[in-house]
């Protein structure tokens, strides 16, 4: 039965807090695409197809032809920075992308300007940006936002909002009673809790709004009860955490090949090197212990060693992130993966990606913007684990585990898609053919 699903009309507004190297790389590139400068490879909304029905009928409509997405042409970006840099300028500092592209939309780029963020700088030490709001106070900052949120919906003749993550990660700290609960969660906004981080200000702001939020950070954000609360309340979904792009990514992707074969693995030692702001942020350590966190827990999701003691109850995982700021952007992992096969016999896999962050992150952004748009429009709230595709500590209704296997959250987005149309969701069981192979003979 296919869901009520309202129509896409008029224009998306897509608003981010953190314009830097991944927004910037984001909006950049989905202006080029408009311009035929390019092409949007690695967008699963704007590249991907979907197969319905039997493989025998030959159906793979792209996914954007099968679900009612909002168009690119009616995309508006904007976002908050601690720095007052425009688009253009924040993309040229960046340098992710080739400064010839970006001034083929030299003119769309320049348009686009942060508004003062709503920062704390004890959450991200690293980072020294002066354009911040002049507010002291966490309830007035969430108001604040809301404000933001209000006047660019106006400004720009926006139908609908959706709200990003793409800012720094934040410290690293565990929940405490003022996230409980929606009622602690808001008196600790008015008496100024410092415990409510302020990616915590943007989320709730856009959930009271009933505005989707999807965290792109390791953060907490809305990962607790109390914006779970404000989310089902609001009737309004949410997603995250924390996008899934370069070493993270090719863990997902070997690991379930791994434990397919049941092949053993005794240890899996990961080392990065990045020189962009994200890595200037993570070399302080309380904020790499939140990137730790999120990036440690994939592996042992994926193997579950206390399933299977005998292949990885002894596996030894190890993650390092080192700041080189000569790199830049072009992130460089190291994997040296452990393994062992028939009868213990010891075998290795090395992985050397050198890959480009922001190019890896940048169509993650456009995906879950207008996949949460999209699940808006149907009426869906809370928690949408569909979207774990996109992120690295997905997050889950409380008590069920994480789904990790990049192949498993492939096969749950698809049949996602297929339910909200109204399509036969695919088990690849295959015995309806073997059933009517049987009734012909």
């Amino acid at each position: 039965m296919k869901q009520q699903v309202k129509a896409a009309e008029g224009k998306l507004g897509i608003l981010m807090p953190g314009l830097g190297a991944v927004a910037t790389t984001m909006i950049a590139g989905v202006a080029a695409v408009k311009r035929g400068l390019s092409k949007p490879i690695g967008s699963l909304t704007q590249m991907g197809t979907i197969r319905l029905g039997k493989r025998t009928e030959n159906k793979q409509p792209k996914i954007k032809d099968f679900v009612p997405l909002a168009n690119l042409e009616d995309l508006v970006f904007g976002g908050w920075d601690v720095y007052e840099d425009n688009v253009y300028e924040a993309a040229l500092n960046a340098r992710v992308l080739d400064a010839n592209l970006l001034r083929d939309v030299r003119e769309e780029l320049q348009a686009i300007k942060p508004m003062r963020a709503a920062f704390d700088r004890n959450y991200v030490k690293n980072l020294d940006g002066k354009y911040v709001k002049d507010i002291d106070n966490r309830y007035e900052l969430a108001l604040a936002v809301m404000e933001d949120i209000k006047n660019f919906k106006a400004e720009n003749n926006c139908d609908r909002i959706v709200l990003v993550w793409c800012g720094s990660t934040e410290i690293y700290f565990e929940p405490s009673e003022v996230h409980e609960s929606l009622a602690a969660f808001e008196q600790g906004l008015k008496d100024n809790d410092l415990r409510i981080a302020p990616s915590m200000i943007y989320a709730y702001a856009a959930l009271k709004l009933g505005i989707p939020f999807a965290n792109g950070a390791p953060n907490l954000t809305v990962d607790i009860p109390a914006l779970i609360e404000l989310a089902k309340e609001t009737n309004t979904p949410i997603a995250g955490k924390d996008f899934k792009t370069g070493q993270t990514l090719m863990k997902t992707i070997i690991a379930p090949g791994l434990a397919a074969r049941s092949l053993g693995v005794n240890g899996w030692f990961s080392d990065n090197i990045l020189g962009n702001r994200d890595g200037l942020v993570l070399d302080d350590p309380d904020n790499f212990k939140t990137k730790e966190v999120s990036k440690l827990g994939v592996l042992e999701d994926i193997f579950k060693p206390e399933v299977n003691p005998d292949l990885y109850g002894d596996m030894y995982h190890k993650i390092r992130i080192n700041y080189y700021p000569p790199h830049g952007d072009n992130k460089e992992s190291w994997d040296n993966i452990d393994i062992f096969g028939w009868l213990g016999y010891k075998m290795q896999i090395k992985i050397n990606f050198l890959c480009r962050d922001s190019i890896l992150a940048a169509p993650i952004v456009l995906d879950l913007a207008l996949f949460i748009d999209l699940a808006k429009r149907s009426n869906m709230s809370g928690i949408q684990e569909w979207l774990s595709f996109y992120l690295k500590s997905p997050q889950t209704i409380p008590g069920v585990p994480a789904e990790n296997d990049i192949f498993k959250q492939l096969m749950k987005l698809q049949n996602t898609l297929r339910y909200i149309m109204g399509e036969e969701l695919i088990t690849h069981l295959g015995q309806d053919y073997e059933e009517e192979l049987i009734e012909t003979v």
